[in-house]
């Protein structure tokens, strides 16, 4: 073989792995949620198939109700402690979302309703003020915990990146509405203070009081509240 062909050869070569090592790229980084490989998978909640999502129904089964959620314009009630509540729009809601990678809530708030601190682990979501004012912030991660807050009137959108602590609150003497859209058909959400304080079983109270600084007292305290 001569010169010029191994050459040729090793350009080619050279080609081909720059190019799948960019595909392998965009393949994870596509690859957050399954990228659907059909029109559309319709959850089948009773199915007895154990997939990562649900497994999907009968496409000729398939009906406009599976694509669809009415009541979004119903205000949610918010006589509970926090002052909130959240009409979630997810996969449970509508069995269309399933391998879409995509949901959304919405947020009500009676004034000074609080959201408390949460995170979904498998979301980023945008949340935009629909009516009154919200602050509302996130939390960035170890070691630097850096508060990210901001005052959002009627008409601002505000980002919370996935995994991350965040919250909400009214600071207006009206109710506020909120609409969030997610990056996940099933967001998930932990709400820390019911995640440590509420956990089943319980966490041990020393656990808690050496994390938190607190006595055990305090700890039980807290822990009867959820």
């Amino acid at each position: 073989m001569c010169a010029e062909n191994i050459y040729v050869d090793a350009q080619s070569l050279k080609h081909i792995l720059v190019l799948s090592l960019v595909a392998i790229t965009f393949s994870l980084a596509a690859a957050f949620e399954p990228s659907p490989l059909q029109d559309f998978c319709v959850a089948d909640p009773s199915s007895s198939v154990r997939v990562n999502g649900f497994a999907c129904m009968d496409s000729k089964l398939v009906r406009a109700n599976h694509f669809s959620f009415s009541g979004l314009h119903v205000p949610g009630n918010t006589s509970n402690p926090l002052g909130s509540r959240v009409t979630p729009v997810s996969v449970a809601q509508i069995p269309g979302l399933n391998t879409l990678g995509i949901s959304l809530a919405r947020l009500d708030y009676a004034p000074w309703g609080v959201v408390p601190p949460h995170v979904h682990p498998r979301a980023t979501e945008i949340l935009t003020v629909l009516e009154g004012s919200l602050v509302v912030g996130f939390v960035t991660s170890n070691p630097n915990n850096k508060l990210i807050t901001k005052v959002l009137q009627k008409g601002d959108a505000f980002v919370f990146p996935v995994g991350l602590v965040h919250f909400q609150r009214n600071v207006g003497y009206g109710n506020a509405v909120s609409i969030s859209a997610l990056s996940s058909q099933n967001p998930g959400v932990i709400t820390i203070a019911n995640a440590v304080f509420g956990s089943n079983p319980r966490i041990a109270d020393d656990i808690l009081a050496k994390a938190f600084q607190v006595d055990k007292s305090t700890v039980a305290q807290l822990q009867e509240q959820f």
